[in-house]
């Protein structure tokens, strides 16, 4: 009888160990940011001998400044379950143009802090993205509507003349559009 009782605790420790490990969230190609997890059950999945080319409409302001944008972080996400599919990072080509409301996601500490109070929490989700290969551009429209100069931004963003024209040279090109 005591070793029945081992042996069912033994099963069910396993078993909430394997659970537990199952939900622990995966990073396969943007570190640290946009965790995912396995559905072993899935049918529908991406397919690792594709190229994916996806240009990110990025308009959606943070609910809450103080936090990561949980739309920034969505690129992440994106890229990360493509990746945890079994698609190479090369695989993957991202562009992101950021404006309206999203605008902000973009300052540096400095400029952040001044309007928010806080550094920038979102940065470091961009620089993750960045080193993951992701291309970010500002609408140069947004900038001015905004009062807003380069300088203002972090370094690692590219300005580009418009959000709808950075859109309609992109898609074109077959890049698949996402709004977020």
């Amino acid at each position: 009888m005591k070793n029945s009782i081992k042996a069912v605790i033994l099963v069910l420790y396993i078993s909430i160990a394997f659970q537990a490990k199952a939900q622990t969230p995966q990073f396969p190609i943007v570190q640290g940011f946009g965790g995912i997890y396995e559905i072993p059950d899935a049918s529908e999945r991406p397919d690792p001998s594709l190229e994916y080319k996806i240009i990110v409409d990025l308009s959606t302001g943070a609910e809450d400044n103080k936090e990561i944008s949980r739309w920034v972080d969505n690129i992440a996400r994106m890229m990360n379950l493509h990746g945890l599919a079994g698609v190479p990072k090369d695989k993957i080509k991202v562009k992101v143009i950021v404006h309206g409301g999203a605008i902000f996601t973009l300052l540096n500490d400095d400029n952040y802090k001044k309007r928010f109070e806080v550094d920038n929490p979102n940065l470091k989700v961009f620089e993750a993205l960045k080193a993951a290969g992701v291309d970010v551009m500002v609408c140069g429209q947004s900038l001015i509507a905004r009062n807003l100069k380069t300088g203002d931004l972090w370094p690692g963003v590219r300005v580009a003349h418009s959000a709808l024209t950075t859109i309609t040279t992109y898609v074109p090109q077959g890049y698949v559009l996402l709004k977020f």
